[in-house]
């Protein structure tokens, strides 16, 4: 005990103060956590990025979430959705990414009745199948062999029965698209108006340069090669309109080969 009466144990007690009794220039306790990088902080994101891309990559290319549950056929005239879905050959159920488009516009082209087929995704679960068929206008053979015919020549069906209305029987040696006489055929029929055409008993074309076009009514058209067909339906379509309409004596034969000098027999 000192001159004061304190001992050295209440000395050392009252030197003493609680950590939040001290000033506020004591040291704090050093933080041992360490922020991250600039590099550490790209490398993190580029992880998560490559992740993301992955699951989305899955999903697309093998995963069931985008897959084809529809074909869809859209266009058709005289073909069923489902001829056209056998040969475009999907497989349902195939990841949308997966199918081969223009493999299935190649499968669909091969229908004689498709002049033209186009096939998109559609997301996220149909295959659209857009198609147009091929129009007849001509029919050419023989009963039971005869083939239908569209407006660039191309034999594309087959009927046994009745052409369907408008078609027209066109007599050519050799039918094709290559085939000259074909060609000036059809340049002839495409000239006439849907109703008459329905008039045309046939359309006869030994060469190029000489089509004839006999009426049902036994009325024979001349209407020389292919050229100015379209002026010259028009010159008929006239004539035959003054006949139906008593102006015009009926006549065996209309010469249209030169529609500037028609010639009535």
């Amino acid at each position: 005990m000192n001159r004061a009466g304190r001992t050295t144990r209440d000395r050392t007690r009252g030197g003493r103060r609680p950590a939040e009794q001290r000033g506020a220039g004591a040291t704090p306790l050093p933080d041992r956590r360490r922020p991250l990088g600039a590099r550490q902080r790209r490398s993190l994101q580029a992880a998560t990025l490559l992740t993301v891309l992955a699951v989305l990559g899955w999903l697309l290319w093998l995963g069931p979430v985008l897959a084809v549950r529809t074909v869809q056929v859209d266009g058709l005239g005289t073909l069923t959705a489902d001829e056209v879905r056998e040969v475009a050959q999907v497989p349902d159920g195939a990841p949308l990414l997966r199918v081969d488009v223009a493999a299935v516009e190649d499968r669909v082209a091969k229908l004689p009745q498709i002049r033209s087929v186009q096939a998109a995704r559609g997301w996220p679960d149909r295959i659209v199948i857009t198609v147009a068929e091929r129009i007849p206008v001509a029919v050419v053979g023989t009963a039971g062999r005869r083939s239908l015919v569209d407006a660039d020549g191309v034999l594309f069906d087959t009927v046994t029965g009745d052409a369907p209305r408008g078609v027209v029987p066109l007599d050519v040696a050799d039918p094709g698209s290559d085939d000259p006489a074909t060609q000036a055929g059809i340049a002839a029929i495409r000239a006439l108006p849907g109703g008459l055409r329905d008039d045309v008993e046939t359309v006869s074309v030994p060469d190029p340069d000489a089509i004839e076009l006999t009426m049902r009514d036994g009325t024979v058209i001349r209407w020389g090669d292919a050229g100015e067909s379209s002026t010259k339906g028009r010159v008929v379509v006239a004539l035959l309109d003054r006949i139906g309409d008593g102006e015009l004596e009926p006549t065996d034969l209309i010469d249209v080969s030169a529609p500037d000098a028609v010639v009535l027999r």
